[in-house]
């Protein structure tokens, strides 16, 4: 029961730690880009910007996959 507690609690670390990648990432690439992201994603519906934070989400949960392995 030991193992399970343990392996449990690293999950929910490992899920905690991706969930603020996330959202700092959210910030560096808001603070680059020109304008601001949320507001083109979600009042513009820019295809464009929702495809680059997309790129961002697939590449973040790439290495939270490495860095558990």
């Amino acid at each position: 029961m030991d193992q399970f507690v343990q392996n449990a609690l690293s999950s929910a670390a490992y899920a905690l730690i991706g969930v603020v990648m996330f959202i700092l990432a959210f910030i560096v690439i808001d603070v680059l880009t020109p304008g601001k992201l949320w507001d083109e994603i979600g009042v513009k519906k820019n295809t464009a910007a929702a495809i680059l934070m997309g790129s961002v989400a697939i590449a973040l949960g790439i290495i939270v996959a490495a860095a558990i392995h």
